[in-house]
């Protein structure tokens, strides 16, 4: 029972700081001051993000439905008189034109604002991992770079297997990026069905997308340090309740603003999570609480199972449509 006690603690202490270093906005700041590239590209993605397309919904509910709504009432304006106000036909109608023009605005501005947003800002938010993991000192490792795998005078001696070696790692990493991406898809169609769960369904659903969060945000840093894809898994689910605290300010949105504009804020947040990232530590600060705890440890727990399981099935699917 004692043990058991003390895990839990460690646990809420592992959240805590998973949830601290996630709120450490400073390093933001202080990134941005050493890298010009980062501060520019960090000012897009506000100005997209904030600006443009938060700004567009600002614009709606706050000008354009309210001015929809004067020049098109839905009832009959006390100045109006009698004998217009008895056919309801017309208030049908005015209701009818309201609504359509403003789904006219969705469609024609705020859904496409959404996917070019969407697209240009999975784009940027690359360049500010790597302008970031730059400006902490640290050298972007180039997957085709064989002299991070041997030596100068290895190279010389074996200029015949440098192709072969470089050609290998090339396609080890295009594999686990592939894999990474089918298995994050099946684990966000697992979010989505964990939403509709009676009465814990929104609680499993915060858990789960602060998860998914948290690992798109250290998955960049991984990447540029050319972390294995079963290092990162091994990591991040013996260290979920770390990871489930760090992906939480991020995913707060959601509980507060319609899709939409969840989606918007999310979009601003986003890469500062993915700087703080990039600037913290994990590993140093989860071994030492652990230290501080005795060396207590709570199991790794397999979060990515089902998608892990489903990624499987449709990959060996797709293996064998493949074959005659």
């Amino acid at each position: 029972m004692e043990g058991l006690s003390a895990k839990s603690k460690l646990a809420a202490v592992l959240w805590l700081e998973g949830f601290r270093q996630a709120c450490c906005l400073h390093r933001v700041l202080i990134l941005c001051h050493r890298s010009r590239k980062l501060l520019i590209r960090t000012g897009q993605c506000f100005l997209l993000n904030g600006f443009i397309f938060l700004g567009s919904i600002i614009i709606l509910n706050s000008f354009i439905i309210p001015a929809l709504y004067w020049i098109l009432p839905d009832m009959c304006p006390e100045s109006t008189s009698q004998e217009f106000c008895s056919f309801p036909v017309i208030w049908q109608f005015y209701s009818f034109l309201r609504h359509g023009l403003i789904q006219v605005f969705y469609v024609t501005w705020l859904y496409p604002l959404y996917v070019f947003s969407l697209i240009l800002s999975n784009i940027w938010y690359n360049d500010i991992a790597k302008y970031g993991f730059s400006a902490m000192g640290r050298h972007v490792i180039n997957k085709v770079d064989p002299v991070r795998q041997s030596d100068a005078s290895t190279l010389q001696n074996a200029a015949g297997m440098e192709r072969p070696t470089d050609l290998g790692r090339v396609m080890i990493g295009i594999g686990e990026q592939v894999y990474s991406v089918l298995l994050l898809s099946c684990f966000f169609l697992e979010v989505y069905v964990t939403g509709f769960i009676p009465y814990v369904g929104k609680a499993l659903n915060f858990l789960l997308l602060s998860w998914m969060y948290a690992y798109y945000c250290f998955e960049y840093k991984w990447n540029f340090s050319e972390i294995g894809l079963d290092k990162r898994l091994d990591f991040f689910e013996s260290n979920w309740a770390f990871f489930a605290g760090f992906g939480s300010p991020c995913v707060l949105p959601l509980l507060f603003f319609s899709p939409l504009v969840s989606y918007g804020c999310m979009a601003i947040h986003f890469p500062l999570f993915v700087l703080t990232a990039t600037g913290s530590e994990a590993e140093q600060i989860i071994s030492s609480r652990r230290t501080s705890w005795g060396g207590a440890c709570f199991g790794r727990l397999q979060i990515f199972k089902a998608a892990d399981s489903l990624s499987d099935v449709c990959k060996n699917r797709n293996i064998c449509e493949k074959v005659p």
